[in-house]
């Protein structure tokens, strides 16, 4: 897969608060992009554990930080999310708009875990999603972890309260194993 990532905040500190960024640095090197609102997100004083590994990846040329223009063609779909989406639809967060917007702009794939947010717009622009769950499924293909891995690992980003769709990861592997590519 040479397609950028565009990661949200949920997806992408899943790994960060399990300190098992590694795993998208050896899947997806140099094509892990981190929109700038994502990065100011995890940039807040309170977590700046989480700012200094996705420091290390960005020094490390396995991520980049993507700003969004206010002249460029990604802006006015993030601007339209943010503030005055289709009748019908509810503001998203500037995170899961900014990677909408740009995964749209650019031909990338949305890294996200919020469903609910991301999943019409997903489905309305037909745009490549994928979720923690999915990536945790590629590292096991690709013998980066394996499934006894993916179950510790999995427990600690429950533990840090993110929302996985599973139990476990054999649980989340059980219920998408038609789904794996």
């Amino acid at each position: 897969m040479t397609d950028s990532l565009y990661f949200d905040t949920d997806c992408l500190s899943a790994f960060l608060w399990v300190k098992e960024e590694k795993i998208l640095s050896q899947l997806y090197p140099g094509n892990i992009v981190v929109p700038q609102p994502v990065y100011n997100e995890l940039s807040i004083p309170a977590i700046t554990h989480l700012k200094n590994r996705i420091d290390t990846l960005i020094g490390n040329d396995s991520a980049t930080v993507q700003p969004i223009f206010v002249d460029s063609p990604e802006y006015s779909i993030y601007s339209k999310l943010t503030t005055a989406p289709d009748e019908g639809h509810s503001i998203i967060g500037k995170g899961e708009a900014a990677v909408i917007a740009l995964a749209f702009a650019y031909g990338g794939i949305v890294a996200s875990n919020n469903i609910r947010d991301v999943g019409t717009y997903v489905t309305k622009l037909k745009l490549r999603h994928i979720t923690t769950g999915d990536i945790m499924m590629r590292a096991l293909e690709q013998s980066i972890i394996t499934e006894a891995d993916g179950n510790s690992i999995w427990s600690d980003m429950l533990a840090k309260r993110r929302k996985l769709g599973a139990l476990s990861f054999t649980s989340y592997l059980h219920m998408n194993r038609m789904r794996v590519k």
